[in-house]
């Protein structure tokens, strides 16, 4: 009893109640534990209100290692609840952080110090934290095998049209000519290996490859965009990549058409998306969409009439088919003069046009191109979307059967290796760092607002085509008119 008055020597024998009272675990008691018996403050405790001491545990404080349960026993030994005077010291008051832990346990929490990273032992150069991966280089996070059946909710675009433009102000002109001039010095400035690539990024970007987040996929029902393109709600990411593809087809023809100088800068213009097709082909970027949009602009095929155009998606009014014809799928393959002058200057890129990249591009549109995830990163997509959205295979019945079967059979074995795909065009762009302004002039959104302008980008699919496709008629007539 005597060792517990002078542990308490606010306290008196008359009130053994209150000699009990710092053995509980309210806060304002906290603040005693680390007084010892000679403490002044300790000794005027029973002359202070309990709402005027005060509380050094409200203070951030510095927490060291978390003390083993012997050490805290040993420390705390009690005798009828009381304290005994070998208490823990106090501990220093420090800034709002905290040191990482000495052993391999978990940081102790307390609500009364903040978590924040460590900043001890860095030095300022290394203070600022190391910039975050690119999306295209995340993992994923969740296992294929490990998800379950999920109900598609609604129909997804990864197109967004009300993007933001480093290039195009809000209200634009169809080919305002200042763009046009910086777009040529963008494509100048790159290799086409690096234009590839960008291309490679947009397009997994486009086709839901990359870059999904877990609210769409929960949305759509499936891990990416290959396996929405199969099923019934991916109608629109259907469409959105007909249309992808058409545009890019367009705008790479009027890289060649838009050439009103000498016959040798339409060869280069010729020769550089040559060159472009060679770095999307399998085994190189490995972009099979970007392959076919490309190809589409040197190489489209001519349909006759009236009634070819409409089945390619062009509505024809006011003028015959053979004036039609002359339009959108022929302008660039027309030009004997410029062709001719790319064998003569540029015999390299025109032997691997003719030899290589022409029987590759009749091979996947016919469903027997190479399709493997090693050599490809993103799979020819156009046949199977076209298949699906109704339009008619064209050729004699038996072809068109075999050639329906091929389609059907590589768009799920596509779906199936969708995962397989991620990894390979993830391992692809794994560093690669794209320039925003290239980046942005491959996007759909602004390719549209390139071609038909900021108020014509919103008219029908259809008539847009069928105004453009004038257009081009115009320059190719200009350039090389009929005889």
């Amino acid at each position: 009893m005597e060792k517990t008055l002078l542990a308490n020597p606010g306290t008196t024998a008359s009130c053994p109640a209150r000699a009990r009272k710092w053995s509980n675990s309210q806060p304002a008691d906290l603040a005693h534990m680390g007084r010892s018996r000679e403490d002044p403050a300790g000794m005027g405790a029973s002359t202070t209100p309990v709402s005027a001491l005060p509380r050094t545990s409200s203070d951030p404080v510095l927490l060291k290692a978390p003390a083993s349960l012997g050490t805290v026993a040993d420390s705390l030994r009690a005798s009828n609840g009381q304290l005994q005077a070998k208490a823990p010291t106090k501990p220093p008051r420090t800034p709002s952080f905290e040191l990482p832990d000495a052993s391999e346990r978990p940081p102790t929490y307390c609500e009364l110090v903040p978590r924040v990273p460590s900043v001890q032992g860095t030095s300022p150069s290394q203070s600022c934290p190391e910039p975050e991966a690119p999306w295209w280089e995340a993992e994923e996070d969740e296992e294929e095998e490990n998800r379950c059946f999920t109900r598609p909710q609604a129909e997804i675009s990864f197109c967004p049209r009300d993007a933001p433009s480093c290039l195009l102000g809000p209200q634009n002109r169809p080919l305002e000519p200042q763009v046009l001039h910086t777009l040529r010095g963008l494509f100048l400035e790159h290799h086409p290996g690096s234009t590839a690539l960008h291309l490679l990024l947009v397009d997994c970007q486009a086709t839901g490859l990359l870059g999904v987040t877990r609210d769409q996929r929960g949305n759509m029902g499936v891990s990416s965009g290959l396996e929405l393109l199969t099923l019934p709600h991916g109608h629109r990411l259907r469409l959105e990549l007909l249309e992808r593809h058409e545009t890019l087809a367009l705008a790479g023809a009027l890289a060649v058409l838009g050439c009103s100088g000498p016959l040798e800068e339409r060869a280069a213009a010729l020769r550089g998306l040559v060159e472009l097709a060679l770095a999307l082909r399998p085994g190189a970027a490995g972009d099979l969409p970007g392959l076919a949009a490309v190809m589409g602009a040197l190489l489209m095929p001519q349909v006759r009439g009236e009634q070819g155009l409409e089945e390619a998606g062009v509505r024809v009014t006011g003028k015959t088919g053979e004036e039609a014809c002359a339009g959108l799928f022929s302008q660039v393959s027309r030009l004997e003069h410029t062709w001719r002058q790319l064998r003569r200057s540029h015999t390299e890129a025109a032997l691997a046009f003719e030899q290589e990249l022409k029987p590759l591009m009749r091979a996947l549109d016919e469903g027997a191109g190479p399709c493997d995830p090693g050599e490809v990163a993103l799979p020819h997509v156009a046949p199977m979307v076209r298949l699906l959205e109704g339009e008619e295979v064209a050729g004699p019945l038996d072809e068109s059967c075999e050639r329906l079967l091929r389609t059907l059979h590589g768009a799920r074995h596509m779906a199936r290796d969708a995962p397989k795909f991620r990894k390979v065009a993830a391992q692809r762009l794994r560093g690669f760092r794209p320039n925003p302004e290239l980046r942005e002039a491959l996007t759909t959104g602004f390719v549209r607002r390139l071609l038909w302008g900021s108020r014509g980008a919103g008219a029908p699919r259809a008539e847009r085509f069928e105004k453009f496709q004038r257009v081009l008629g115009v320059l190719s007539q200009r350039l090389e008119p009929d005889r």
